[in-house]
């Protein structure tokens, strides 16, 4: 069972207007968690994209690279490599 958080957040009146439009009668929300919410998911989303788009960079990077950059390692090789203190 998931635990909820109630939050206070604090608005200057431009932002609080801004969010009275989004959820009164012709809003599209129905009241100002729900939009929060949303908010909150829409911004989660972004995030995981960003960081999908730089490993795909990095995977094209990797990919585009002549043949004659890339060294025959083994696993361990790899492992020494990447362990720490080295």
């Amino acid at each position: 069972m998931s635990k909820t958080t109630t939050m206070t957040v604090r608005l200057n009146p431009v932002l609080s207007e801004f969010v009275a439009a989004n959820v009164q009668d012709s809003g599209a929300y129905e009241n100002v968690s729900e939009y929060v919410r949303d908010l909150i998911r829409r911004d989660m989303e972004r995030k995981e994209q960003q960081a999908f788009d730089r490993l795909k960079a990095e995977l094209a990077h990797a990919f585009s690279a002549p043949e004659s950059s890339y060294i025959p390692m083994s696993a361990a090789d790899v492992i020494a490599r990447n362990s720490p203190g080295r």
